[in-house]
This record gives C-alpha cells, structure tokens and sequence, in this order.
C-alpha cells in the first residue's frame, strides 16, 4: 500500500509526497470530493484509493 500526504493543489491536480519525499501528482478528479491540503492519501495494490482526514 502506498501513502501519500497531500501538499498543494496546482490546476486539476493534488501534489502529494511519500515518505521518502518524492512527489507526485493525482488528478483530483481521481480522489474522493472534499479532500484538502494535509490529508493523508491510501493507494492500495488494486489502485482503490482512500483519504484520511488530517483533522
């Protein structure tokens, strides 16, 4: 399973890190409505993915 930390919105994508730093960029049309800065990105080996809140 992949975690990523969402940094930053640019455009139509999420700019997210890893725990090694590495960056990539989701369309946000690919995540769950209402995901914001900070919240935590589960990717699973199916590509399912699911959001934690930072709250």
């Amino acid at each position: 399973m992949k975690t990523l930390k969402i940094n930053s919105f640019e455009g139509k994508y999420a700019i997210c890190t890893d725990k090694d730093k590495s960056y990539f960029a989701i369309e946000r049309g690919e995540l769950p409505s209402g995901v914001k800065k900070g919240d935590i990105i589960l990717i699973d080996e199916n590509g399912d993915i699911t959001v934690k809140s930072a709250e």
